[in-house]
């Protein structure tokens, strides 16, 4: 072999050979075109996970796996139990004395009859204490490609399947979490925006009136404050295929907050933007609704980023384990420091002066994701991130399997992979990475409300603590 042979691939390319692959100029309605196909291939790829009336539907679960996944009793008494209770759901046999299939809103009736009929000892239903609202659930990063909204999309289908109502809410107007769970959103008006535009315009008549008691002249209210202002985020969650699972879409309008969150501050400066979600969503009775509330954020630290954080109550931040990740989580929490402390500092500059209570941001739990790991090749570099930065380390690697993987490319979630199209050992595999990630992520969801609860009972019946 020659050294022109041996040459790399970046030398001697003909000019004329390199014009012929370049193809026409592109301008700028060559991005519609671009658009257009992208439409159509991914309306394809998604078509591949839905009925034929065109709407995502989740499998059934079979006898095998309500019993080792979804409620805690053996095989035979549950079969027992099904022949002696003709009335509960019996499931669908494929053959005639085949596996029993059952969908998950069955699964759900069954776990409630054997939480009120079986072993008092045994936790048929998730714990969740009374009176006290729904945990609300970020899950961000600035670094895009880190299993953010895979991560999201895995603990709330695993909440999901553990019995807990769950709402997602999709802040990034990519739309991905919005496609997994077969989200339609025509415009920005079925996103969160009119949540924020509602919050801004409530603001605004508060002001109006103190203005209008000083004999000031009031602030405008356009028409488009006036709609959202009859906007209920109620209206906003739509239906999944999961039964125990609404949605809050978005939709590449939804990027349009970005620059109007802004504006209506500065017309405003009185106006708290980063409560506008957890207010609407507290005044909506959406953290009584649900259980827990999932959001996924947008892959920078933005308006809709900044309410995500402020209204969570636990902080997830996936990553993967390499340097640049690393690095880039770090700057991401010093980012967080920043922003988070320069709001409380411009609050309680005014707060102390008028003797008011100041504002401090609390989360009860902030844990970084170690995503898509590969033992073979990351564990020293896993272990020094561990060591670096234990207090804020989940303390499970979340593997990435064939399994994970297939259930990517299908737009589905591993929960909505069937058994049986996988050996059934990688299926075991492969869902004991996401077991695992919500039993870490469920132990800091029991314990907040655990320690919520004992603060709740210590305050006594007018919620006051003792002295």
């Amino acid at each position: 072999m020659s050294d022109t042979d041996r040459l790399p691939p970046y030398f001697n390319i003909p000019p004329d050979t390199a014009l012929a692959e370049l193809g026409p100029p592109v301008g700028t309605d060559g991005f519609a075109k671009a658009a257009s196909q992208a439409a159509q291939g991914r309306a394809d790829l998604v078509s591949r996970g839905l009925n034929p009336d065109g709407h995502k539907t989740l499998r059934r679960f079979s006898t095998w796996e309500v019993t080792r996944y979804l409620i805690p009793v053996a095989t035979p008494h549950f079969r027992r139990v099904l022949k002696q209770n003709p009335d509960l759901p019996q499931g669908h046999a494929e053959t005639a004395g085949g596996t029993r299939w059952f969908t998950l809103d069955e699964v759900l009736r069954l776990r409630a009859f054997f939480a009120a009929e079986g072993s008092k000892s045994k936790g048929y239903l998730p714990y969740r204490p009374k009176d006290l609202p729904a945990k609300v659930v970020a899950v961000a990063n600035f670094k895009g490609g880190v299993g953010k909204t895979s991560t999201a999309a895995h603990l709330a289908m695993s909440a999901a399947l553990d019995g807990y109502r769950v709402l997602v809410i999709d802040l990034d107007s990519q739309g991905s979490m919005t496609s997994i769970f077969g989200g339609t959103v025509a415009d920005e008006w079925a996103t969160v925006f009119p949540l924020l535009a509602r919050d801004y315009a409530e603001s605004l008549q508060a002001e109006n009136r103190s203005r209008m008691g000083r004999g000031d002249t009031p602030l405008p209210l356009d028409d488009m404050l006036a709609a959202a202002l009859k906007v209920r985020a109620g209206d906003l969650a739509q239906k999944t295929h999961w039964p125990n699972i609404d949605l809050i879409g978005a939709q590449l309008n939804l990027y349009w907050a970005e620059f109007q969150v802004p504006v209506w501050r500065m017309g405003l400066k009185g106006w708290k933007l980063w409560d506008a979600l957890t207010n609407r969503l507290d005044a909506d009775g959406m953290l009584d609704e649900y259980d827990i509330v999932i959001l996924d954020t947008p892959p920078a630290l933005g308006y809709l980023t900044i309410n995500a954080l402020s209204a969570a109550d636990i902080l997830l931040v996936p990553l993967g384990a390499s340097f640049l990740e690393f690095d880039s989580t770090g700057r991401f929490f010093d980012m967080l420091h920043a922003t988070f402390n320069s709001i409380e500092e411009g609050e309680n500059i005014a707060a102390r002066a008028l003797g008011t209570p100041e504002l401090r941001f609390e989360w009860d739990a902030v844990r970084a994701v170690v995503t898509r790991f590969d033992a073979s090749q990351q564990m020293e570099l896993a272990n020094l991130m561990q060591a670096y930065i234990a207090p804020y380390m989940s303390p499970y690697r979340q593997d990435f399997t064939a399994l994970v993987g297939q259930a990517g490319e299908q737009v589905a979630g591993i929960y909505e992979a069937d058994y049986r199209d996988f050996n059934r050992e990688t299926y075991i595999r492969g869902r004991e990475t996401f077991d695992e990630t919500y039993a870490a992520f469920k132990r800091l969801l029991v314990g907040a409300w655990r320690r919520d609860e004992l603060e709740l009972q210590q305050a006594g019946p007018h919620g006051q603590a003792p002295v």
